[in-house]
């Protein structure tokens, strides 16, 4: 028997008084660090070495306009907000360089109306990453097809046309969110 199912034996007995409590419950957290459990956001999947990362202009193979500028601009503001690493425009002075190519982009409808209008649409985004060391050219995070995707409703009296840039912009920030959170944390 691990520690971890022993110790939560020893919790599931009765325990009066509020200092035991206290104990126990100070206890269990210190077990759950110890079994592996962390807050996502504290710990860091990267090589410590790196420290300064370059983010290219990503390659848009898709019909989209401009959506490689705004997803580049959403993951290098991802990153930048993280605050773990720095985001430089130099790669030779970079550990390590992020290359992102748009192979997909869609923009679906999903429900309609009694008389036939879509009212909500599914926006899907695919790309893919790859984060290469730049000491030792080595690839710390690859993903051939990272995809996201996100429902929007146009209400009734508009068109999604009139919505669409703004529903792309909101798209690419979840997307950098998903992409940055898979780079730094492992998840």
């Amino acid at each position: 028997m691990g520690t971890c199912s022993k110790f939560l034996n020893l919790v599931r007995v009765s325990v009066f008084g509020q200092s035991a409590k206290a104990l126990a419950f100070l206890l269990l957290c210190l077990l759950l660090l110890q079994c592996g459990y962390r807050l996502r956001g504290t710990g860091s999947f990267l090589p410590e070495h790196i420290k300064k990362i370059n983010v290219p202009l990503f390659k848009n193979f898709t019909t989209r306009f401009e959506l490689d500028l705004k997803l580049t601009r959403a993951v290098i503001n991802e990153l930048v907000a993280r605050g773990k690493v720095d985001v430089t425009s130099d790669a030779q002075n970079a550990d390590a360089v992020l290359v992102g190519e748009i192979i997909t982009f869609g923009v679906n409808p999903i429900a309609f109306t009694g008389d036939a209008r879509a009212d909500s649409y599914a926006v899907t985004i695919a790309a893919r990453i790859v984060l290469k060391d730049n000491k030792s050219h080595q690839e710390i995070f690859s993903n051939p097809y990272i995809s996201y995707q996100e429902e929007y409703n146009v209400p009734q009296g508009s068109d999604f046309e009139a919505l669409e840039s703004d529903a792309i912009d909101k798209v690419a920030v979840s997307f950098a969110r998903a992409l940055v959170i898979a780079i730094l944390e492992g998840f």
